[in-house]
């Protein structure tokens, strides 16, 4: 049953939630195909999160959406209403954790996450900035900005690895 997947996303044609509606729960490589043609002016994650791309088939330009609402285009620095196809981010297994550094090499002061965590400073960090990243099992991860948070952020050094 694709309603079990636990990711959960409605696009809307029109902005503010309104006009037709598309409800989603996995990958869908074509709104058309569903008969909702490629306009999207607002979106509503409910679970999960999202990548949503401007053509079919998973190519284009990427958008990647969380939990809460999206009245308009501008909020997912969408430039206008087309998007054609979008998949949940996968969270694979029960063991993934993500570890932040204050050097450029992976070293210097470091922090652990295994859970979401708006504001850095509120775990203890007390750095100007990240500059390394490293990403444990088959987690996804994404980095915000303090413009996407509300909270203060931290400008994110250019180093990730993958473990």
């Amino acid at each position: 049953d694709p309603k079990r997947s636990g990711s959960n996303i409605t696009l809307y044609e029109g902005k503010h939630f309104t006009g037709r509606k598309l409800e989603v729960f996995g990958d869908c490589d074509n709104f058309q195909d569903r008969g909702f043609m490629n306009r999207v002016n607002s979106i509503r994650v409910e679970s999960g999160a999202w990548v949503c791309f401007d053509h079919p088939d998973f190519q284009g330009q990427q958008f990647v959406l969380e939990h809460g609402d999206y009245p308009d285009f501008f909020r997912w620095n969408g430039h206008n209403d087309h998007m054609g196809s979008c998949r949940p981010v996968g969270m694979h297994g029960e063991h993934f954790r993500l570890e932040i550094f204050e050097g450029c090499n992976f070293t210097g002061q470091c922090l652990e996450f295994t859970e979401d965590c708006p504001f850095l400073q509120s775990r203890g960090w007390t750095k100007s900035c990240v500059n390394a990243i490293k990403v444990y099992g088959d987690g996804a991860w994404s980095p915000l900005s303090s413009g996407q948070t509300g909270h203060p952020g931290l400008p994110l050094g250019k180093r990730v690895q993958s473990v």
